[in-house]
């Protein structure tokens, strides 16, 4: 078990919940050491800010973001599926993609950070209960099961965790790409960050109309995501380089290049971190 937090960390939680609400609250994690800006925090200064538009070159057309209007999306880079150690490395699946995929997201992180946008990470962990993993005999069930989820394992640091369940090394997010003060953190139970969690509002909160979009895998939680933003109108850039996707690796046609011509087609566009972090810097 975690060590109990310092009051000041304390007060901080308990004004997230008088802020944001006890709702929302439920899915918003604070890292410790961290300051988590709730979304009435920050909703008044966005609303007095003036615009800051930055054109970022993209498929299928470049597009116009408004810097004080936009969140950068961190989609389940954790232990379990980037780490040697975590689930997907021990049910022998290919991750080097995933961890390719990490350089350029943590240069993405910290210009972004640095012109003020907000980070929010989504991280994939269940109950230690299982409760949240679906019905008996449910798709999301079986699949995760087989991949070991709930399972009590050592990790690479010497503890002990559990396989995608919460607040364990294996949720934990890989080390290059930590949260830090004033990021959001989402813990969802499906694949789509939308899914029976309050990111929608705390991004509605927070003033959000633009998703620049990194994280694993492309495919499946990212592609997810993506889709369920675009069906409520938010306008998402994914960062092909900050991606990564197992499924059809090496293939001659991969699930990672299905994806990004999917989204750039029709539910959103795709660009590269150099092209979002060259914006940012000519803003």
């Amino acid at each position: 078990m975690k060590k109990e937090a310092p009051e000041a960390g304390r007060l901080i939680r308990r004004e997230v919940l008088g802020l944001i609400g006890a709702t929302a609250a439920a899915s918003l994690v604070g890292v410790a050491g961290e300051r988590p800006v709730s979304a009435q925090q920050t909703s008044a200064p966005i609303q007095n800010m003036k615009s800051r538009i930055i054109r970022v070159d993209a498929k299928p057309e470049p597009i116009e973001l408004d810097a004080v209007k936009t969140a950068v999306i961190v989609c389940d880079m954790q232990n379990d599926f980037g780490t040697k150690g975590g689930m997907f490395d021990r049910a022998g699946i290919d991750i080097s993609m995933i961890q390719r995929a990490v350089g350029p997201t943590a240069k993405v992180l910290a210009s972004a950070r640095h012109a003020g946008m907000k980070i929010v990470y989504l991280k994939m962990g269940f109950h230690p209960d299982l409760s949240d993993l679906g019905s008996e005999g449910s798709p999301n069930r079986v699949r995760h099961l087989r991949l070991g989820v709930g399972e009590t394992v050592r990790a690479p640091n010497g503890a002990e965790g559990r396989i995608l369940i919460r607040d364990t090394w294996n949720t934990d997010i890989v080390p290059e790409l930590k949260p830090q003060a004033g990021d959001v953190v989402v813990y969802k139970h499906r694949f789509s960050g939308f899914y029976h969690t309050d990111l929608d509002a705390i991004l509605k909160q927070l003033r959000v109309k633009y998703l620049v979009v990194t994280g694993c895998t492309t495919s499946v939680c990212v592609e997810s995501t993506v889709r369920d933003a675009m069906f409520r109108d938010y306008s998402c850039v994914l960062l092909a380089d900050c991606t990564g996707e197992p499924i059809g690796y090496g293939l001659p046609r991969s699930n990672h290049e299905a994806s990004l011509l999917t989204i750039q087609s029709l539910i959103g566009w795709v660009s590269a971190s150099i092209e979002f972090i060259r914006a940012l810097d000519g803003q």
